[in-house]
């Protein structure tokens, strides 16, 4: 099933499948791919598939839709081409195994570890728990590659897996998230089970088993 991979500065932030004739784009929260973001429009584009092929559409949006770099109203997408709304990076990918080439944390085993580790890595459980605010008490598991947490356009950090652990960075918003007390840029920093992250305001808590 075709795909959008949603990113920013390298980070991917949500993967949303193509399941309808017409998916839409746009900073308003009735779209099918929400952006908020003030350089996307309110209805930004929509990608159409018209049997096995997917179509992008700009809809007269105010800063332009661009597909590898280069500005598009129309266009045909072939796998792997880049859309970029913004500061965002939207990947096309289909079923030819784009999204392991989109990841190669999964499929990159030590040097002097068995091939058998590539296809079957050791899992990792960890989760967040809230500890503040309206969902204090809730825990996420972290069971993707990339878990984003926060809101977009306001604050949002993201905690990534590795084969070794979980790493945490800032990815966007005007108040940089905070790791024991101590401020998180856009450089990984590793966690450890019990770690304090404090987020726009809200605290939670890193947990490994």
């Amino acid at each position: 099933m075709p795909k959008m991979i949603v990113s920013i500065d390298g980070v991917v932030i949500k993967e949303v499948p193509l399941t309808k004739e017409r998916t839409t784009l746009g900073r308003r929260p009735y779209n099918d791919i929400v952006i908020d973001n003030l350089a996307v429009s309110g209805e930004h584009a929509v990608f159409q598939m018209i049997g096995h092929q997917v179509h992008l559409e700009d809809l007269n949006s105010t800063n332009g839709t661009y597909v590898n770099g280069k500005a598009a109203r129309k266009q045909l997408l072939q796998n792997g081409d880049t859309v970029e709304v913004g500061k965002y990076k939207i990947k096309f990918a289909d079923d030819s195994g784009a999204e392991a080439s989109e990841k190669p944390m999964l499929v990159t085993p030590a040097a002097d570890k068995p091939h058998a580790e590539m296809a079957s890595p050791e899992p990792l459980h960890a989760s967040i728990k809230v500890l503040s605010g309206s969902a204090a008490g809730r825990e996420v598991s972290l069971t993707k590659v990339v878990t984003t947490i926060g809101k977009p356009g306001v604050a949002v950090a993201a905690i990534t897996r590795r084969q070794r652990g979980f790493v945490v960075h800032h990815v966007e918003g005007a108040g940089n998230p905070a790791l024991n007390g101590a401020p998180i840029g856009p450089d990984p920093i590793a966690l450890k089970n019990g770690d304090l992250i404090e987020l726009a305001g809200t605290q939670m808590q890193f947990v490994q088993a």
